[in-house]
């Protein structure tokens, strides 16, 4: 099968490179580690052109070849590409802002090769504490496309990572989102706190602390705040009652708790009820199942976890914009 995009989920850490065929088809894809904070610094020749610019280097080698085979792709990048720090500032669309209409909205950036990369915008909610996300759009959008109508009135979609997004959407639109730092805390506090001293890192998840973490932020104890529960990961260690492998996850699921522990304390308040909503998860597998449990334990009960939704939703921009044919489709 031929390809018909290059679709780019371009972010601050990794590049992540998708050549898709008819349908969104995933032909191959490739991940690397040249984020916009860590673009490739050696130079090299791209198209006859003695080349030094990290965006250019980065781009010839996430997608270079597939390029070279067939020249007349076009491309679309979602991320952190269209920051400020990118290769080219795609301005934020205000809330309500409709997913599937970013797909007229894109910057372009014509690249070395003399090939065009459309970068989609990212989306802000103004209000007394702004917030804005990029690339959790396209996922957002990726997640619509495979719901029924119906499905849409009682559903938050939750991203967790570095900065776990949660996301309220009506009638195709982003209405209302949150943020939470919770695994920059993390790291920050595994690598550059106290509490990193006496913890050991192990390949294998350890649920039992993992829950306890968690059951802590739930309890009468945790309701003191995440500021004062944080020392508990380092007075169990001290106590015995938390062995070195055991507290790296004991933490992630204590920071991973009072992050759901706040949201569905939000998501009642702003619905006027006890009932808690639908929730769709997209991201790292692994990090997802940790989510579920945690989010299971504080009474969330409907979870579902969605795939490939970054690859669905630049391809639905490709259409909308009419990079690729509509009866592609």
């Amino acid at each position: 099968m031929l390809a018909q995009l290059i679709a780019l989920d371009w972010g601050t850490t990794s590049l992540r490179a998708y050549k898709l065929g008819a349908g969104g088809q995933v032909l191959a894809q490739r991940s690397l580690s040249f984020g916009i904070m860590q673009l490739p610094k050696t130079p090299r020749v791209i198209n006859g052109r003695e080349c030094s610019d990290g965006f250019e280097l980065a781009f010839d080698e996430a997608c270079g070849d597939w390029l070279d085979a067939q020249p007349d792709l076009p491309v679309i990048a979602c991320g952190m590409v269209g920051s400020a720090q990118g290769w080219r500032e795609a301005s934020y669309r205000d809330t309500p802002a409709n997913v599937a209409d970013l797909g007229k909205s894109l910057q372009t950036v014509r690249s070395l090769r003399g090939v065009d990369v459309h970068i989609v915008p990212g989306v802000i909610q103004r209000s007394t504490l702004p917030n804005v996300m990029r690339g959790e759009e396209t996922q957002v959008l990726g997640v619509l496309q495979n719901l029924p109508d119906e499905a849409g009135g009682d559903l938050l979609i939750g991203l967790p990572g570095s900065h776990s997004k949660w996301v309220e959407v009506a009638d195709g639109c982003i209405t209302r989102f949150d943020t939470f730092m919770t695994g920059e805390v993390f790291a920050v506090l595994s690598e550059h706190s106290i509490l990193g001293r006496t913890q050991q890192h192990s390949a294998t998840f350890d649920a039992e602390a993992f829950d306890r973490g968690v059951q802590v932020a739930l309890s009468a104890e945790g309701e003191i705040g995440v500021l004062s529960t944080l020392f508990s990961a380092r007075s169990l260690g001290l106590t015995g009652e938390l062995s070195a492998t055991a507290q790296p996850d004991y933490l992630s699921g204590l920071l991973i708790g009072h992050e759901l522990t706040a949201l569905a304390a939000v998501q009642q308040r702003r619905r006027n009820s006890t009932h808690l909503p639908s929730i769709i998860l997209i991201g790292n597998a692994q990090l997802c199942a940790r989510y579920s449990r945690a989010l299971d334990a504080c009474g969330f009960a409907r979870v579902t976890l969605a795939e490939q939704a970054t690859e669905r939703g630049l391809w639905q921009l490709a259409l909308a914009a009419g990079l690729i044919d509509s009866s592609s489709r």
